[in-house]
């Protein structure tokens, strides 16, 4: 057990919860707000986890008593003990974390990069979620409990500028097949969203000098046609997830997948997004 958690939060004491009790990182906005709001709306209990305070009040005041709050930087190691000790204080259990924060940058190609920026990048993406998993641990053992990490697209297809973030959730991925072997009794599984309308999209779309062409064309052709997915589209999924994934789906990047099917005499390409594949329906609107 992580030498940071007070000694009186044992995991020794029995511990059945119904409604459930989650950290969720990232919580102010976009994917990580429709998380939030999803799994208040049905009755559990979320300690939030993000830089800025006043969104998290908001749901604060909509879900009485059902709300903690934590206002930190993920960079900030030590966060991920508070974030155990403060749920298990205030909830008593502790049933899953959803590992939602993210930063894009450095938005840059690997030859105008230095290590001081890649290392931040695995600090906030990579490193920050070790930091809570690791004190977690002993308490999700107890309640069978999960983990449920946001990955990417880019975890498995290389964009130019985007090394530091890609190779990050690569890392993440990898770090979900480990805790299968590692932590039987804990279901961990990665899941790539999307496409997602949120800031992360509109720092993309804003980032045009630097990128490839084709890429920044492709990404904004999606924004101006409405092809990017609502936030609610996988955050719902991935509040399902949550509190109710089977551990059969343990160690896997649940990742856009491509069915052939001929129609019309024709072969076609049916794309299955991660939260939308046929394996998850039950998960699914």
């Amino acid at each position: 057990m992580n030498n940071n958690l007070p000694e009186m939060l044992s995991p020794s004491i029995p511990c059945t919860t119904s409604p459930k009790s989650i950290i969720l990182t990232g919580a102010s906005r976009g994917i990580g707000l429709a998380i939030a709001r999803y799994l208040l709306m049905s009755g559990n209990r979320v300690l939030c986890i993000a830089r800025t305070k006043e969104p998290l009040e908001i749901l604060q005041q909509e879900f009485p008593g059902q709300v903690g709050i934590l206002v930190g930087d993920m960079k900030d190691f030590q966060l991920g003990a508070q974030a155990v000790a403060k749920a298990i204080h205030d909830f008593k259990c502790l049933d899953g974390l959803v590992i939602n924060h993210g930063s894009l940058s450095p938005i840059k190609r690997l030859a105008d990069s230095n290590p001081t920026e890649w290392r931040s990048a695995y600090e906030v993406n990579f490193f920050s979620a070790v930091a809570l998993i690791q004190p977690a641990l002993p308490f999700l053992r107890q309640t069978k409990g999960r983990i449920v990490i946001t990955s990417s697209g880019a975890a498995v297809k290389p964009y130019a500028t985007w090394g530091a973030y890609g190779s990050a959730k690569a890392a993440l991925n990898h770090l979900v097949q480990t805790l299968a072997v590692e932590e039987p009794l804990i279901t961990s599984i990665a899941v790539r969203p999307g496409v997602v309308d949120t800031e992360m999209q509109a720092e993309v779309r804003g980032s045009h000098k630097v990128m490839d062409h084709g890429d920044t064309q492709r990404f904004r052709k999606m924004y101006l046609e409405g092809q990017l997915l609502r936030p609610e589209q996988p955050g719902d999924v991935m509040a399902r997830l949550i509190l109710g994934v089977g551990n059969e789906f343990s160690g896997k990047f649940l990742r856009q997948v491509k069915k052939m099917f001929i129609s019309n005499g024709k072969r076609v390409n049916e794309i299955l997004r991660s939260w939308d594949a046929a394996d998850l329906a039950k998960f699914q609107d």
